[in-house]
């Protein structure tokens, strides 16, 4: 059982970043960490994957305080998604053709949702934002509003920063909430006694991010 729970983890993990790379790579819109990530990629010059590692770790020090406990997951998050999503953004230009836009941009967002239900599934720790706004959500706050915020927050900071806003944001926004709520159910497994693991609050929640 834990063999197939790391095989899910992981392969959930490189669909996330091997999905928003579709998603990046339509130029229709991305998710608002994402563009966050590419905002500040574009400004610096470091690429959007490496941002997503580096946002990641950053976030994950906002636990410090929460108190906030990572697990395999949380760590495995950091590193896997971002260094998937920028192999895959250098293997693979973006497409030009409006239906190839549209085609990348749909099966991305499928796909994230597949992904968001093997990783959370998968039952190891929450993704580092995921963590954030859960320990927030144990202080008292409403994780919706928390949630809706921090979003927000990064989805201005990203477009000014240049990243990409547009109707495939809209279209994430929509659709991984119901995606998810398919998901993550029909990809849960049962833990192990030996290893302990946390399946997130936010599993439950409208937008689940990494």
């Amino acid at each position: 059982m834990l063999a197939r729970r790391l095989c899910q983890l992981y392969a959930g993990l490189a669909l996330y970043g091997a999905s928003a790379s579709l998603i990046i790579l339509s130029e229709l819109g991305n998710d608002p960490w994402d563009v966050l990530h590419q905002g500040l990629s574009r400004q610096t010059g470091i690429g959007t994957g490496i941002w997503v590692c580096i946002a990641g770790a950053l976030v994950m020090l906002l636990w410090i305080p929460l108190r906030q406990k990572p697990g395999l997951g949380t760590l495995s998050n950091v590193i896997v998604v971002g260094l998937t999503l920028e192999l895959c953004l250098i293997a693979f230009e973006p497409a030009h053709d409006l239906a190839a836009r549209w085609t990348l941009l749909l099966s991305g967002v499928l796909l994230n949702g597949v992904a968001t239900g093997l990783y959370i599934g998968a039952r190891f720790g929450p993704g580092p934002r995921d963590g954030l706004m859960t320990g927030l959500a144990a202080r008292g706050m409403s994780l919706r509003a928390v949630r809706t915020g921090i979003e927000l927050t990064v989805l201005a900071a990203g477009f000014a920063l240049g990243g990409t806003v547009g109707i495939g944001t809209l279209v994430y926004a929509l659709a991984i909430g119901p995606l998810a709520h398919v998901f993550v159910p029909a990809f849960t497994t049962s833990p192990t006694p030996s290893v302990a693991v946390v399946l997130p609050a936010s599993a439950s929640a409208p937008v689940p991010s990494r």
